[in-house]
């Protein structure tokens, strides 16, 4: 092998409503929306990471933002770290009023066991918030 990866550095989200999107991620998950490119394109921040959200049909509006081979909102499985107690993220989730589709449930992360919690975006993404 010539090199290896090293860590993602940005995600697209396909969304029905970039306003509505970007606006849960704010609310729920504490990310910071910002408008980036000539053809301002949303994207949300948080630590070194970015997600874009990128809107269906964006391909006919802007032909240099190309997609995966099916373009689909809500078929996305993301799992987000927190310094915050279980316990916290469920209160949290409860005030934000997000329903908990499960949890707390113990699942295996990338560098062990965590605490999980699962719930859904508004284009029904599946988002996992998990502590170590």
């Amino acid at each position: 092998m010539g090199f290896a990866v090293e860590r993602f550095d940005h995600i697209v989200i396909n969304c029905h409503d970039v306003e509505a999107t970007g606006a849960w991620y704010e609310r729920v998950l504490g990310m910071t929306r910002q408008t980036f490119g000539p053809n301002h394109r949303t994207a949300l921040s948080f630590g070194n990471q970015k997600i874009n959200l990128r809107p269906l049909g964006a391909l006919a509006d802007d032909p240099e933002w190309v997609t995966g081979s099916v373009e689909a909102a809500g078929s996305e499985d993301l799992c987000f770290i927190t310094q915050a107690t279980p316990e916290q993220v469920r209160a949290h989730l409860a005030d934000c009023g997000v329903d908990v589709t499960s949890g707390p449930v113990t699942k295996t992360g990338a560098l062990g066991p965590m605490t999980s919690h699962y719930c859904r975006d508004p284009d029904g993404n599946l988002v996992e918030i998990a502590v170590y």
